[in-house]
């Protein structure tokens, strides 16, 4: 599902999207497209991209293409999505203790839209 969601190739247009955009939260999957987890994580962000679209958009940025947040985000998971929103990162509570970013595939999209 990839290839039916935005990818954002260079460091200039990650910037942009997350520091343009001013209703709506701004979903960045960071990874790889051909990794097993991404492959998932991405379906699942296909299957809520349509019915969030009034207030979020979603991205994809492959983190071998771009390195450029790597260091800055501490992107060492083969699978890492963030939130932002009026180019602030939003903290997230999953009871997970990273408030940070999902760092795992998320299965079906009931856990993503709620």
């Amino acid at each position: 599902m990839s290839y039916m969601l935005p990818h954002l190739t260079n460091g200039w247009q990650v910037d942009q999207a997350i520091q343009h955009e001013e209703d709506k939260v701004v979903c960045v999957r960071f990874g790889h497209d051909w990794d097993p987890t991404c492959m998932k994580m991405d379906e699942t962000l296909y299957s809520v991209a349509e019915k969030c679209r009034n207030f979020a958009c979603f991205y994809l940025v492959d983190i071998s293409q771009v390195p450029d947040f790597n260091k800055m985000y501490e992107l060492y998971d083969p699978c890492t999505v963030m939130f932002f929103f009026r180019n602030k990162h939003i903290m997230i509570d999953l009871g997970t203790g990273n408030n940070n970013k999902i760092n795992w595939a998320i299965h079906d999209k009931e856990g993503f839209e709620n």
